[in-house]
């Protein structure tokens, strides 16, 4: 308790430093006085990812606005850029496609953005009609249209003086951890693409290629915005496969994993390069601090780890403050009608534990939880099917002790996917489960939580799922990881068929490129959008009230993990 107490507190006087020792409101309002400042020839770059609709949550947008104001007003130079994921994620997104976080970012004052995988989960028509609504360019030298790029690889921005380059780069994942059928056409080919290779050499080509365009356009300093993270199933197109496989990058801002690691590492030249991952959720925000002679002097994360977010705290007053106000009256009208009682959390993260920053262990992709067992439950009960799955990368935040409301059911799931349910074979089943437990003991949006089911996973056997180029499932070789799995009870039967409920990205439209159902009949087509069966779920088969066969965090024992020699 002790621990925590002197976290919040560092954050606080951290915040207060900042914000340059004047009131928040006059340091986060007061344009003039930053443009009447004198300047320093010192610079900032900010940089946020991840956000994932958190316009109020950590530092909130408020907070990244008043620091910028602050930091301006001592004399420094400042530019704000952000890694991707910031439109999806909670229903102040979703309602609006993107629409009031695109206006936030632009209030904020955004210089830079890439796009992440989930910009692209409205649509493709959707994102890039939201790119023509921003005030701020989108860069990215691997996301491309039939081979041609769709926007530019980099930017350079003359700063202080300066002459810094920013080259953007987003995994190749996206054609699987978004919607497939985004990125094809009518009769199912891709059309946009990552250079996705499985070698990793044509995305490490188009990074290599952007860096040095922009050297022998005059870039002092090359950093690269990427959308990579560091998650094993991303190879070969991780942060670090594409360090190892360039020179010419001097700080590489990423995201997409939701870490916080601040890694140097050697590139192909052997110098080094400095890696900078901010989490999520406007928890941290990045930053990278570059002297007048043009050295970068610091690379590295303000974090905030209070439980009420820095604009609530210190009373932020600021513009950015204002339109987040307003975005939220205008939401609260639809989302605070309460519509159950939960007497314990429903969660996504290890109950105890917590990482370096303070933040949650998320466990929902790779472990049972509760509110993975609830989500499964609803979609098993409420389709009548004999069993159901959800992937843990579609369960997105906890349900607090207390009152669930509307708003709460939206963020749980904020894809608004639409519910199916398919006469799948035993061994479909298998192979589905096998794939979801491909990355144990690591993270796997696929790792599929399950109703009507039990299974048990060997982490000690490695994996033999194998994949094509676009990480699509091949098959599975070997001995299986996946074992004792049984259906109502009773061990599966390979040659039986089953009726499965689930999302239909999982399902049918090979989603994080799970296969296994591929070709199955479909019963039901549109069985309603996911939030909308969770909220029939809690309030007209539950009664409106969480049961306790759900207060286990750790869930109902339906997924056990065996260590290794376990059996």
């Amino acid at each position: 308790m002790k621990g925590k107490a002197s976290m919040r507190l560092a954050a606080l006087l951290l915040a207060l430093t900042l914000l340059g020792g004047l009131s928040v409101s006059a340091a986060a309002s007061s344009e003039e006085a930053a443009d009447a400042a004198e300047k320093n020839g010192e610079i900032y770059i900010l940089y946020t990812s991840d956000v994932h609709c958190g316009i109020d949550e950590g530092f909130g947008y408020a907070g990244v606005a008043a620091i910028r104001d602050s930091l301006e007003a001592q004399g420094y130079t400042t530019l704000l850029v952000d890694n991707g994921d910031a439109i999806q994620g909670a229903p102040v997104g979703m309602l609006s496609e993107g629409e009031t976080v695109i206006g936030l970012m632009n209030e904020v004052g955004y210089d830079i953005a890439i796009p992440g995988n989930h910009e692209f989960d409205y649509g493709m028509e959707r994102f890039l009609a939201l790119t023509e609504m921003a005030d701020f360019p989108y860069i990215s030298c691997n996301f491309n249209h039939l081979g041609e790029l769709v926007f530019e690889p980099y930017i350079i921005e003359e700063v202080a003086g300066r002459a810094i380059a920013f080259v953007g780069v987003t995994t190749p994942q996206t054609l699987v951890s978004s919607t497939p059928s985004i990125f094809q056409d009518d009769e199912g080919a891709y059309i946009y693409g990552f250079m996705g290779d499985t070698t990793g050499e044509a995305l490490y080509g188009a990074v290599q290629a952007a860096v040095d365009a922009a050297r022998a356009e005059g870039a002092e300093l090359v950093y690269v915005m990427g959308h990579l993270g560091l998650d094993a199933p991303a190879q070969p197109w991780t942060y670090a496969d594409v360090i190892e496989h360039t020179t010419g990058v001097d700080v590489f801002l990423d995201g997409h994993s939701h870490d916080t690691e601040q890694v140097v590492m050697k590139d192909a030249a052997g110098q080094d390069v400095v890696r900078s991952a901010c989490g999520t959720k406007l928890a941290n925000i990045g930053y990278s601090h570059i002297s007048a002679d043009g050295e970068v002097l610091e690379t590295g994360l303000w974090s905030w780890t209070n439980d009420i977010a820095l604009p609530t705290l210190l009373g932020i007053e600021n513009d950015a403050a204002a339109a987040v106000d307003a975005a939220n009256a205008a939401l609260s009208a639809l989302t605070d009608e309460v519509i159950a009682y939960t007497a314990f959390p429903l969660t996504i993260s290890d109950p105890v534990e917590t990482d370096a920053a303070g933040s949650p262990i998320r466990m929902v992709r790779r472990a049972e939880t509760n509110l993975g067992d609830l989500c499964a439950d609803a979609l098993r009960i409420q389709t009548g099917a004999d069993v159901a799955v959800i992937g843990g990368g579609n369960v997105r935040v906890t349900i607090d002790a207390g009152a669930v409301t509307y708003g709460d059911i939206l963020s749980v799931l904020p894809f608004q996917n639409q519910i199916c349910v398919l006469e799948v074979t035993g061994q479909q089943l298998l192979d589905g489960l096998e794939w979801g437990c491909k990355s144990l003991p690591g993270e796997f949006g696929s790792f599929l939580q399950v109703s009507g089911m039990y299974y048990e996973v060997d982490v000690s056997v490695p994996s033999g799922c194998t994949e094509d180029e676009n990480g699509m499932m091949v098959g599975i070789e070997g001995e299986r990881r996946v074992k004792n799995v049984t259906v109502g009870g009773k061990p599966v039967e390979p040659d039986a068929v089953y009726t499965l409920a689930g999302a239909d990205y999982t399902l049918c439209q090979n989603g994080d490129g799970l296969t296994a159902f591929d070709g199955a009949a479909i019963q039901i087509e549109n069985a309603g959008l996911d939030s909308r069966i969770l909220i029939d779920y809690i309030v007209d088969t539950l009664g409106g009230v969480i049961p306790d066969d759900y207060a286990d965090p750790t869930g109902q024992g339906r997924i056990v993990i065996l260590d290794e020699g376990e059996s």
